[in-house]
């Protein structure tokens, strides 16, 4: 296999032609086809052309907030570092993990439950409702699951795809049975550059204001 002369600029735009033409015939949502695709890029994975779920008009509500300047609450300091500051702060936007917070450490400790679950706690004692990206702890998922129903919080979004084996997959059928905004990788794949990736794959659809 010989390289491709290209130009640093122009690798991510060849990266997506090349996505698009190993896509074949396979037809995406249009709504969702830029998300499924960022994926993919980030991972080298098509098989997130089936294990992407979206609820019903996930992504245009997940704009919407976007645009209202709605903080994003992840459950990894990686998740955070992957998400593009730039453009969350030209929305008014911030992202938050909350996993190293000393007060998470010590609620997580006194209750016997991960720090992932206590930073969910946390997260729903902000002023406003947030977009959850999460993509390391079954807990958090959980977490949210229970405080959803109990009525005390209302994502805008619950980006849930966890990677792993235990109770992951349990987790996420959790969050598909909720109604609220949702994209939930099923099965056992995911991670924080897929929840990072799904955040800007929905805020680089968004102009740059002013």
């Amino acid at each position: 296999m010989e390289l491709e002369q290209i130009l640093p600029k122009d690798i991510e735009r060849r990266s997506f032609e090349i996505i698009t033409k190993e896509l074949g015939d396979r037809v995406l949502d249009p709504v969702n086809a830029s998300v499924i695709k960022r994926v993919i890029h980030t991972t080298a994975d098509f098989d997130y052309v089936q294990n992407l779920v979206f609820s019903r008009e996930a992504v245009p509500l997940a704009l919407k907030a976007l645009r209202e300047g709605t903080p994003i609450v992840t459950d990894t300091n990686m998740g955070m570092a992957g998400i593009n500051k730039r453009a969350l702060k030209k929305w008014g936007s911030e992202v938050y993990c909350f996993m190293s917070d000393e007060d998470v450490a010590r609620a997580a400790l006194e209750k016997g439950t991960t720090r992932a679950w206590a930073g969910v706690d946390k997260a729903a004692g902000l002023k406003e409702d947030c977009i959850f990206a999460i993509g390391n702890a079954p807990t958090a998922l959980v977490r949210l699951y229970e405080l959803v129903k109990e009525g005390r919080i209302k994502p805008r979004l619950i980006i849930a795809v966890p990677v792993g084996f235990v109770n992951v997959e349990a987790a996420k059928e959790l969050i598909l049975s909720l109604d609220v905004p949702y994209i939930v990788a099923r099965g056992r794949k995911g991670g924080s550059n897929v929840a990072a990736a799904i955040c800007n794959a929905l805020l680089y659809q968004l102009p740059f204001p002013g």
